[in-house]
């Protein structure tokens, strides 16, 4: 007879079963000792029952909602209690994944995962849908806002893990990441002793995923996004593509690497894989990518178009101290990295600093030889913990190794006196930290509170230093010409500002409300759950990857001004036969307004073979120019006649008005129709002179074309005029 209700029902027998399963020497022994203790359980007079899921509440990944006992009765169930933000149930997640590939529900197995939010914004399901996603979440997922099944069963750390037997009866908890082995071994044997008790039925659930029901987007959920000292490229960690894609201002893509798919390879660009990257570093022809679940941190050479591993092992790390070469020195979980200068090197930006999240640390790998703060020398490529004991905690202490992170996340550098120092985006603490580059001292700048055991100190206030708050903030930036910091705060779907030397925090732009507008101001503009950003050199362009809308947003802050950043497509790819590239290569241009007019030009006939030129007339309001940092472009479409486009060059900018592209298009020698419809779309950025406002505006001309075998010259020209 079991005493007591919920886990802590359980523990008494299991706790008995964990230490005989220390003894055990070999794996029959194991079988054996977790088929006795199923048939003590089993035998209890009364079962530990869990309750069923509430009936109003919500599911994903299903046709409808789960009944416990309806639904699930004759199944081993497994629960996953768990919230998105968490580390360690995102780490916990593979060893889900692998259960899944070896045992299905016609097995008699099934893997419920219950949402157990610890912040206010992952109670909402559209927030839980965006993670479903993200981490390929295929089992069904209920929204638990309330924790009610969590109280009733007493849970107290995520994640959890609750296995329960075919009558809804508790046989077994684990408690944290990194028990893959046990997980395995508890579920197989309970499969087997319920079948020899004939008590497991073969009945498929009714599964349906999420991310089935979604168009296709030219980005999924973006991480991290970086710009060159150039401010002519940027690198967007593309994560939910598993994809590194370097693209120009404008948005025009010149190098695809790694994706759709997640893999782990080195190698040439056609053939290198990533896993959910999330921070990149740029320096000249050199980027460095925190790539997250493959537990690595990746080099990639623009010029020699390679990608090689140059820390982790592609395995979870649990190492806290390091100091081994960077491909064999386990890790675990970057997050992000930038580029820092070591005490004595002779070399500019020798070091890479890593925001190591899986153990809440920021550990160095040494990029030439060098020296840390307070450090002894350092060998080329030695990779080791710099701050933070590995505790899961809110502390600042002038020892660095004595101070303690709770999921750092982004990182900053600002090497100028008087800060020389790393700001830290902490998130799971809901704070921005700064790590001294002379001594190492970690100090709290905004956010959180006092109690370093308190990681639930957040919310949405801009104020100064303890008394802001902030909720999960994955990103910071540094603007030196101004001498700010800039903080995605990420739950509140806000971009923060914050002022240093005062320690004052305010909101730069954002609503709180997770939704996708640009409005006409900054604090009319929304985002969903922003997780990365970054500032240009020369201070004009704060690039926002706003994830959970699949976009990078440009933040204009001398104008104000905030415009998305389109991802053009050009005919040049990295990736050979990538078919998320092929199939998607129109759907990526940029949407015209509704209120643009479709002109339709007089009908035209034309040969096979032969090139038309189309010359833009476009003339723009008195007083107004061209917006530079948002790209003018043009753009061909032939819907149900696509045989038209092939081979062609599909799209373009015009970045003067003054000299307007020619737009040529060369019909093939083989024409699959007699008559086509050629669209010619225009979509125009320009502000008044003053920069007061400005607008977005499209037109569209409708060329007909009559095909036939008749002589009509080698070149015909048209004429596209249109007055804004």
């Amino acid at each position: 007879m079991a005493a007591g209700g919920g886990l802590p029902g359980l523990l008494p027998a299991q706790t008995q079963l964990e230490y005989a399963l220390l003894d055990a020497l070999t794996p029959q022994e194991k079988d054996n000792l977790v088929y006795q203790y199923l048939r003590k359980v089993d035998s209890w007079e009364q079962d530990l029952k869990v309750p069923d899921f509430g009936g109003d509440l919500e599911w994903l990944n299903t046709e409808g909602p789960i009944s416990l006992y309806q639904d699930l009765c004759g199944k081993v169930v497994v629960l996953d209690f768990f919230t998105y933000c968490c580390i360690n149930c995102i780490h916990l997640l593979p060893d889900l994944h692998a259960l899944e590939h070896k045992y299905c529900d016609k097995d008699g197995l099934l893997v419920v995962g219950v949402h157990s939010a610890k912040f206010p914004n992952e109670k909402v399901l559209n927030n839980i849908k965006s993670a479903v996603l993200r981490y390929n979440i295929t089992h069904p997922v209920v929204n638990d806002a309330d924790a009610t099944l969590w109280h009733e069963l007493e849970v107290s750390c995520w994640p959890t893990l609750v296995i329960l037997g075919p009558r809804g009866n508790m046989l077994f908890s684990l408690v944290g990441e990194g028990h893959k082995d046990q997980l395995f071994l508890f579920t197989s044997i309970a499969l087997k002793f319920y079948k020899e008790r004939g008590q497991i039925t073969d009945n498929k659930i009714g599964i349906k995923l999420y991310r089935d029901s979604l168009p296709s987007s030219p980005l999924l959920f973006p991480g991290k996004v970086t710009v060159d000292n150039s401010g002519d490229r940027l690198v967007i960690a593309d994560t939910g593509h598993h994809r590194i894609l370097v693209v120009r201002k404008s948005g025009q893509i010149l190098h695809t690497i790694g994706g759709p798919n997640s893999g782990r390879k080195d190698g040439r660009f056609s053939e290198a894989a990533f896993n959910s990257p999330q921070g990149v570093a740029i320096k000249n022809n050199i980027i460095y990518v925190a790539d997250t679940e493959n537990h690595l941190i990746r080099k990639i050479d623009l010029v020699l178009e390679m990608v090689n591993t140059v820390a982790g092992i592609g395995i979870q790390g649990t190492d806290k101290e390091g100091g081994a070469k960077g491909e064999e020195q386990p890790i675990s979980s970057p997050w992000d990295v930038i580029f820092g200068s070591s005490v004595s090197g002779t070399h500019e930006d020798d070091v890479l600093w890593i925001a190591m999240a899986g153990t809440h640390q920021v550990w160095a790998l040494m990029l030439e030889c060098g020296k840390l703060p307070k450090g002894s020398d350092l060998k080329k490529g030695t990779c080791l913990r710099f701050a933070g004991s590995g505790n899961e905690e809110n502390r600042n202490n002038a020892y660095p190794h004595k101070a303690a992170f709770a999921q750092p996340s982004g990182l900053s550098l600002a090497s100028e006196e008087p800060w020389n120092c790393i700001f830290l985006a902490d998130s799971e603490s809901s704070t921005v930290r700064t790590i001294s580059l002379k001594d190492g001292a970690v100090k709290h700048l905004v956010g959180g509170e006092r109690d370093p055991l308190n990681l639930f100190a957040f919310g949405d206030v801009d104020e100064a230093g303890i008394n802001a708050k902030l909720q999960h903030p994955l990103g910071v930036t540094w603007d030196k010409k101004r001498k700010l910091l800039y903080v995605a705060d990420s739950y509140n779907h806000k971009i923060k500002f914050v002022d240093p030397k005062m320690k004052n925090c305010a909101t730069l732009a954002g609503t709180g409300e997770a939704s996708n507008v640009v409005g006409s101001s900054l604090t009319q503009t929304t985002f969903n759950e922003p997780g990365g950003l970054c500032v240009e050199e020369n201070g004009r362009l704060l690039y926002i990857a706003d994830t959970n809308n699949h976009q990078i947003k440009v933040l204009d802050l001398e104008t104000k001004i905030i415009s998305m950043l389109p991802i053009l497509y050009t005919e040049i790819f990295d990736v050979v036969d990538h078919p998320f590239i092929q199939n998607n290569k129109m759907a990526n241009i940029p949407k015209l307004p509704k209120s643009a007019p479709n002109i339709q030009l007089p009908s035209l006939t034309v040969t096979p073979g032969q090139t038309l030129q189309f010359l833009l007339r476009l003339s723009l309001p008195a007083n107004t120019k061209l917006t530079e940092e948002a790209p003018s472009s043009w753009f061909l479409t032939a819907e149900g006649n696509e045989w038209l486009l092939q081979g062609q060059n599909p799209s373009g900018e015009i970045e003067d008005i003054s000299h307007q592209p020619l737009i040529s298009l060369q019909l093939p020698s083989s024409c699959l129709s007699s008559e086509a419809v050629l669209s010619i779309k225009v979509c125009l950025y320009y502000c008044s002179k003053d920069s007061s406002a400005c607008m977005m505006k499209g037109v569209s001309f409708s060329q007909l074309l009559q095909i036939a075998d008749t002589n009509q010259g080698s070149t015909a020209q048209v004429e596209l005029t249109y007055a804004f």
